[in-house]
């Protein structure tokens, strides 16, 4: 995976890094191809790829496997909300808990 942004954001605030767009070339399908994405999903989606144990090439071709829209940069963005979305309601994360509202929210109302 190569870093095709030009320009250095070095001198930036951390927040507006976040916010920058990131242009990338990957490898998906035997196909090189660019997806870009701002820097905080690039960032999330190695994240994600870290703590499943396998590479970002191989996160994104699994992404652009079951993808259902046709842009791939859009396709990752729904991945890493709904990778979120999904732990955010697990209780299965170690070293992670709910608070205890969230924890009675589950019982339904009172």
């Amino acid at each position: 995976m190569h870093n095709d942004e030009s320009g250095d954001r070095r001198g930036e605030p951390e927040l507006l890094r976040e916010y920058a767009v990131v242009k990338r070339s990957v490898v998906v399908g035997g196909h090189k191809t660019s997806v870009s994405l701002e820097d905080a999903f690039w960032t999330s989606l190695k994240d994600i790829a870290t703590r499943q144990g396998i590479t970002l090439s191989t996160q994104i071709a699994s992404i652009d496997t079951n993808r259902r829209t046709s842009n791939l940069s859009s396709a990752i963005r729904l991945y890493v909300l709904e990778h979120f979305r999904m732990r955010a309601t697990s209780t299965l994360f170690i070293g992670e808990r709910q608070t205890p509202s969230a924890q009675h929210a589950s019982f339904g109302p009172k």
